[in-house]
């Protein structure tokens, strides 16, 4: 599942990663978006991007392209 398919005050669990650059990958998990972790959808912009995500107490925006990275599974 990815973000984009989350509703705003949806929580989820980061499972994967997509396939990619490994660099970009790496800001990823240096901003705390690793597996396991649990997240929560904000906010959408209008047309979807970007999305505002809290992770850990922090707020988070990331672009549609970039949240895309992500493989989630949603928490109930």
């Amino acid at each position: 599942m990815k973000i984009s398919n989350l509703e705003i005050g949806s929580e989820a669990m980061i499972t994967g990663y997509e396939q990619g650059s490994k660099v970009y990958r790496h800001k990823l998990l240096r901003m705390g978006l690793i597996k396991g972790c649990r997240l929560k959808l904000l906010r959408k912009a209008p047309m979807g991007d970007p999305v505002e995500i809290e992770l850990n107490g922090q707020k988070i925006t990331l672009r549609k392209s970039e949240a895309e990275v992500l493989i989630i599974d949603t928490v109930e």
